[in-house]
């Protein structure tokens, strides 16, 4: 109902569990990466590692289901994933269930219910055919703190499954703070020498709450200043805690609020009555519900927001906040410009695609290039370089421009990159493909081939990929490799001076105070900032934090407010 007077495409503080708004905190970071780390089957069969337990904890509200999620559309297609969310279930129920989200078939009469030995026996067989065919295995259990103790020594038992290289199935537990105290209990103690990693998802600090909300704001398309003002954000982290849920909802009702008054921006005063109805207050209750204030207009907004979803949208992932991108050249380009006391390097993000047919990916195999050199000269054009087949990285020196590369990128931070770049697949005969990448939606992507531009399913390229992405960049001025702690000090002052601006959601004074070295100061920070992106939060000036820092003034620049004349 808001969406409109705050300039948005859907609703940023929706509770359903939606990866795209994902906020990577280092602790999210953390958790998705362990999660992920062990389910292709090639590393784990080449390391020795692989089964047990990893346990994922958090308070209600925290986001583990969220996680959950996100760790299940970037799963390999080598791994076979079982997910149960309702694990109030007997031993025999949780077999079955096991059985049924593997699609293994028991083949028994119908006049013979299977017994518990008949399904753990088909599970064992049909473990044991997807290790010798490289595949892993990975049962995933919701909610898991309402497990009664013989279903948990049943699991226990299943990760008994193993070869004499490893075991077979990892089981991931993931559960409300009670889980850590059921396992504790002495009767448990086998289950419990079987974890092999645990995590604890903490509530948000105050600076990450503030980031929160505004990642979960350009997620959903807004383009504006934001909507909260400084004292707004503090009562907010104070009232719900930290915790995401618990920001969703407060906020949400806040800009509910805020809309049915009028009000363009919501201050303490509405985040105080927003809370008073969405948690509930013993002193100084809401005398007046804005539902009532809103009530000519409540029935006209719900009908435009039913009218938005059946018409469906498509999200730039791209070209983050929102932003219109103008085509230029071969390339669809945000041409939002920066501070000018902040010197940022150019880029080339781009748009998502227009509404075409999807095509299997296995049409396109073929086009892909095989030859790394050959994959670099096919980006250059999404950046406006001049393609020189097998001097690429060359000839983008010249012009300084550098190839970057690395082998750990998830599609959270793919998509907070919104830079075209290439993937690199691993396909069924071993051998390597990359796929130029120039645009992404929620559930496509687009593959610049020489036959031009071709869209896919996203599940279909990431059940290839294992994080290796390419792109071109630009160094800011007076950056020094390999990790900028020897760069100039006219870099450190910039780098501070565009911190300090996302930090406070405006423009640095022209008097404060800028670093000139990596000091301390700086280096906290830095830390802040990549915690939130989903970064190794190492305090170092890399290529990679740049390229996100990069974005992120791109987007601040974006929100801030017209200049009047």
């Amino acid at each position: 109902m808001y969406s409109q007077h705050f300039g948005l495409e859907q609703d940023p503080f929706s509770i359903a569990p939606d990866p795209r708004f994902l906020f990577m905190s280092e602790r999210h970071r953390e958790a998705l990466a362990h999660l992920l780390y062990g389910v292709s089957a090639r590393d784990v069969r080449a390391s020795g590692t692989g089964g047990g337990f990893v346990v994922l904890t958090g308070d209600i509200g925290t986001g583990k289901t969220t996680i959950c999620r996100c760790f299940l559309q970037q799963i390999p297609a080598s791994c076979h994933v079982a997910y149960i969310f309702n694990p109030k279930l007997t031993v025999p129920e949780l077999l079955q269930t096991v059985c049924e989200e593997f699609h293994i078939s028991l083949g028994a009469s119908a006049s013979t219910p299977p017994t518990v030995k008949d399904r753990v026996d088909a599970l064992n067989t049909f473990l044991l055919q997807s290790h010798a065919q490289g595949q892993s295995c990975v049962l995933i259990i919701d909610e898991a703190q309402n497990l009664q103790t013989d279903v948990l020594e049943q699991l226990r038992l299943l990760t008994n499954l193993e070869t004499s290289e490893r075991k077979l199935l990892q089981i991931v537990l993931i559960g409300q703070p009670e889980l850590r105290v059921m396992l504790a209990r002495p009767e448990l103690e086998q289950l419990a020498q079987r974890v092999i990693a645990r995590f604890h998802l903490d509530a948000l600090s105050e600076p990450e709450t503030a980031l929160y909300i505004r990642h979960r704001l350009a997620v959903a398309g807004h383009t504006g200043a934001l909507p909260f003002d400084r004292t707004a954000l503090q009562h907010i982290h104070r009232l719900a805690r930290g915790v995401p849920r618990r920001i969703n909802l407060l906020c949400g009702r806040a800009l509910l609020g805020a809309w049915a008054t009028g009000q363009e921006r919501v201050n303490r005063a509405v985040v105080k009555r927003a809370a008073q109805e969405v948690f509930g207050s013993a002193t100084a209750p809401a005398t007046t519900r804005w539902w009532s204030l809103a009530a000519p207009t409540v029935l006209v907004g719900l009908g435009l927001v039913v009218a938005a979803l059946g018409l469906g949208f498509s999200w730039p992932l791209f070209a983050p906040g929102g932003s219109s991108p103008k085509p230029v050249a071969s390339v669809a380009v945000v041409p939002v410009a920066a501070p000018k006391a902040v010197q940022l390097p150019a880029s080339a993000p781009v748009a998502s695609a227009a509404a075409v047919a999807i095509e299997p990916l296995d049409t396109l195999i073929a086009q892909l290039p095989r030859d790394l050199q050959t994959a670099w000269s096919a980006l250059a054009p999404s950046w406006q370089l001049p393609v020189l087949e097998g001097k690429s990285c060359e000839t983008a020196a010249t012009q300084q421009w550098e190839c970057y590369q690395t082998s750990s990128l998830t599609i959270p931070q793919l998509r907070q990159l919104s830079r075209p770049g290439f993937l690199t697949l691993r396909l069924e005969d071993g051998s390597a493909a990359y796929a130029v990448v120039v645009a992404l939606t929620d559930d496509t992507a687009t593959l610049l081939l020489p036959s031009g531009r071709h869209t896919v399913r996203l599940g279909a390229l990431v059940g290839l990929w294992q994080g290796q992405f390419a792109t071109y960049w630009r160094a800011p001025e007076g950056y020094m490799p390999p990790a900028g702690s020897a760069s100039a000090p006219s870099f450190f002052e910039s780098l501070s001076r565009q911190l300090a601006i996302l930090e406070g959601s405006g423009s640095a004074g022209p008097t404060s105070p800028m670093a000139k070295a990596l000091d301390a100061a700086l280096r906290k920070k830095l830390q802040d900032f990549q915690r939130a992106h989903g970064l190794k939060p190492d305090g170092q000036p890399g290529p990679l934090t740049l390229m996100q820092l990069e974005q992120a003034m791109k987007s601040a620049a974006a929100q801030q407010p017209p200049q009047q004349p």
